[in-house]
C-alpha cells in the first residue's frame, strides 16, 4: 500500500490498537553514495585487496564494516597509505593539499567525491578568483567542510553557529557570498543565511542550491509524515550529518519522538510503549537492507501494516569516477 503526495496533513492521533508503519520515500542511498560504494567494489575487483580508502567512503557503519571484511583498509590520512599503493578518496571530497600529498607519495588515486560536492568546490574556486569572502555554512570538523574549505582557505570562513555569524569578518561588503555543506537541514541553513544577511545585506546567494537533492528530498518526505507519527526511527550512523538532520526535522515537523539507529537491534522496546504509528526512513548513505530488517523487526512486534509515503521519485545516477570508467568498460 502506498500513497503519493506533495504534502500530507497530520491525521488523527494514533492508538495502540491501530499499529502501522509509515515508510518514507525517498530514503536511503543517493546517487553519490551509490557511486562511491561501487567505485570501491570495482577497485577491489580490478586490483584486488588491499584497497586503501581515506576516511570512511560514506558515513555508514554497516557499509564500512562490510567493505573492511572484503579487504578495504580505511585510513585517516594519506600519509598512512604505503607509497605506490591505491587510495580512494571518499564521497565527502578532499582538499587540493590531499591530492598533492598523494602525488608526492606516488599513490594511485580514485576520486569518489560526490559530483554535487565537486560542484561546491568549483563554486569556492570561482568566488575566490573573484576575491570574494566566502561564508561556508557547515559543521566544524565534518570531512566535507574540510575538503571544501581547503580549496581556498584564505577566502573561506566556516559558519556553524549563531556565534560564528557574529564573529564573521569581511573585507568588502559588496563581495561576500554564502555556500553550504551539502548534507545540512534546509531550514537550519536558511536560518543561518537570514542571520548572515542581517549583518551583510549584500550577501550573494550561490549560483544553485548547494544542499543536495537527496538531502532535501529525504527531509521533505519526513516532514510529510512526521505529524502522524508517535515515533520516527531514522536508520543511519551517528557520524552521518544528513541522518542526524532527519531526526531533528522529524521532531520539528511534529513527531512525538524520534531516534537514530544503525540496526534494528538498537531499538529500545520502551520507545514503542503507547505507540500507534511508527515512521521509518533512512539517511542517504544507508543500504535499504537495513530498513527492511527494521520493518521485519517491527512486524514481529505487531507493526506489520506498512504504508509508503512518496513525495518524490529520484532517477538521478552518476557515472563512475573517470579512473575506473575505462578499466570497467564503462
Amino acid at each position: 500500500m502506498a500513497r503519493t503526495l506533495g504534502h500530507m496533513s497530520a491525521g488523527t492521533p494514533s492508538t495502540e490498537s491501530a499499529k502501522r508503519v509509515l515508510l518514507a520515500k525517498p530514503r536511503g542511498y543517493c546517487a553519490g553514495v551509490d557511486r562511491a560504494v561501487i567505485a570501491v567494489e570495482k577497485a577491489l575487483e580490478l586490483y584486488g585487496p588491499p584497497v586503501y580508502v581515506r576516511k570512511e567512503i560514506v558515513h555508514n557503519r554497516h557499509v564500512v564494516d562490510t567493505l573492511r571484511e572484503r579487504g578495504v583498509i580505511f585510513v585517516d590520512e594519506t600519509s598512512e597509505v604505503p607509497e605506490g599503493e591505491l587510495v580512494v578518496f571518499s564521497a565527502h571530497g578532499v582538499s587540493p593539499a590531499v591530492h598533492a600529498e598523494a602525488a608526492e607519495r606516488n599513490l594511485r588515486t580514485i576520486d569518489a567525491t560526490c559530483p554535487l560536492v565537486t560542484k561546491v568546490h568549483k563554486e569556492v574556486n570561482r568566488f575566490a578568483r573573484d576575491d570574494f569572502d566566502i561564508l561556508l555554512i557547515g559543521h566544524h570538523g565534518h570531512e566535507e567542510v574540510e575538503g571544501t574549505s581547503g580549496e581556498a582557505p584564505e577566502h573561506v570562513q566556516l559558519v556553524d553557529t549563531a556565534e560564528d555569524v557574529a564573529k564573521a569578518e569581511i573585507r568588502d561588503p559588496s563581495k561576500v557570498v554564502w555556500l553550504s555543506q551539502t548534507t545540512l537541514s534546509v531550514d537550519e541553513t536558511m536560518e543561518r543565511v537570514d542571520q548572515l544577511r542581517e549583518r551583510f545585506p549584500n550577501l550573494a546567494d550561490p549560483p544553485s542550491d548547494d544542499i543536495c537533492y537527496a538531502t532535501s528530498n529525504r527531509q521533505v518526505a519526513v516532514k510529510a509524515m512526521a505529524g502522524e507519527c508517535d515515533l520516527v526511527l531514522v536508520v543511519g550512523s551517528r557520524n552521518s550529518s544528513n541522518s542526524k538532520r532527519l531526526v531533528e526535522v522529524a521532531l520539528q515537523a511534529g513527531a512525538k519522538d524520534a531516534h537514530l539507529i544503525d540496526y534494528a537491534r538498537e531499538v529500545d522496546e520502551s520507545w514503542l510503549e503507547g505507540v500507534g504509528t511508527v515512521g521509518v526512513t533512512s539517511g542517504a548513505s544507508v543500504p535499504d537492507v537495513l530498513v527492511m530488517e527494521l520493518l521485519e523487526w517491527l512486524a514481529e512486534r505487531g507493526w506489520g501494516e506498512v504504508e509508503e509515503v512518496t513525495t518524490a521519485n529520484e532517477k538521478i545516477a552518476f557515472a563512475l569516477p573517470r579512473e575506473l570508467r575505462s578499466k570497467a568498460g564503462k
